[in-house]
């Protein structure tokens, strides 16, 4: 099992969970993040922390459309170890449903 970045991620990207992550599996895009589903350990320690709430267990329905979205640009954009700083809008973003046409492939 792996954890999961979902559309709630999108214009949000607050980056609380990669201060908490063991191992580093998050990679940063122009306005998300995923987790690389090969590295995640499964210890659940970077869902509590996300403010969108956009971290789900790949055992949850939500996570089906966004587990290969997941895989796919954790091989393309950079890792990402440290928190930064979270867009000047992410709170107006953080509630608002079906974001998943404003997802940028460019890497962070």
């Amino acid at each position: 099992m792996t954890y999961v970045v979902t559309e709630n991620c999108i214009k949000c990207k607050y980056m609380d969970c990669v201060e908490v992550c063991p191992v580093d599996c998050f990679y940063v895009g122009e306005n998300m993040l995923v987790i690389h589903p090969d590295e995640c350990i499964d210890c659940g320690v970077c869902e509590p922390e996300c403010p969108a709430e956009a971290i789900v267990p790949d055992s949850d329905d939500k996570a089906a459309d966004w587990l290969e979205l997941n895989r796919t640009y954790a091989a393309q954009w950079p890792n990402i170890t440290r928190k930064g700083e979270a867009p000047a809008d992410a709170d107006e973003w953080k509630d608002k449903p079906g974001k998943k046409a404003l997802f940028s492939p460019n890497p962070g």
